[in-house]
């Protein structure tokens, strides 16, 4: 004898899908890196706000914090709606003394560090930020914390020059590896020319910045050994 049920089927039901799906533990453990981030972005705006803000009571008491936090990565500027905008062409370049397999010390010649960027950038329809910016603004972050005879003009001048030297020995160790012992910077500027029709004349001859030559040390190296 067959036994018939009366009424619809059992609704099936869906097993939950993501955070949902954690147990206890898990759940709580999203949660608490949810609001990590959440807080670390709010922070992070805050301190970009303030650095960029007009000059007040809270950015002035806390400009020790802000500037530790921003400088360099995070540096904001108005360039681009300059009235004036930059009429020089700026080259960063580098040599280095390196040693050699049989443990002597040659000395490699000039290499033109913006050259590279120039080349990764043309034909690249979305070249990266590091290519477009990391050397221009650590070479603008040391020219704007040091004077002309190179001496740090304020406390963000010893970091501007760590952020350059590292930037550079990182570059310099795609072709060297850990062999570099010393390194030297100069900047090449050159006068953009003014159109033909406007009539005005300008330095053609390059003029070079050279930075004292600055020993590796372990702490500038990717890795931290030599």
């Amino acid at each position: 004898m067959e036994t018939h049920q009366n009424g619809p089927p059992p609704e099936e039901t869906n097993p939950p899908t993501g955070v949902a799906a954690l147990g206890l533990p898990g759940r709580i453990a999203a949660a608490v890196a949810l609001a990590a981030v959440a807080a670390l972005a709010c922070a992070h705006l805050g301190m970009v706000f303030l650095h960029v803000a007009p000059s007040n009571t809270l950015s002035k008491r806390h400009a020790e914090a802000v500037d530790s936090w921003v400088y360099p990565e995070f540096e904001q500027n108005w360039k681009l709606f300059a009235p004036n905008p930059l009429q020089q062409n700026i080259a960063v370049q580098v040599r280095a003394e390196i040693r050699t397999g049989d443990g002597e010390v040659r000395t490699v010649d000039w290499t033109d560090l913006s050259a590279e960027d120039g080349r990764a950038i043309d034909g690249n329809p979305a070249p990266s930020h590091t290519q477009q910016n990391e050397l221009r603004r650590a070479w603008d972050f040391y020219v704007s914390s040091h004077d002309d005879d190179n001496r740090a003009v304020g406390p963000r001048g010893r970091l501007a020059e760590e952020y350059l030297r590292r930037i550079v020995v990182m570059r310099l160790g795609r072709t060297y590896g850990a062999e570099v012992d010393r390194i030297q910077i100069r900047s090449r500027t050159l006068q953009v020319a003014p159109p033909v029709w406007s009539g005005e004349k300008t330095e053609s001859e390059p003029r070079y910045r050279v930075l004292p030559w600055w020993n590796v040390s372990a702490d500038d190296v990717p890795g931290g050994s030599l």
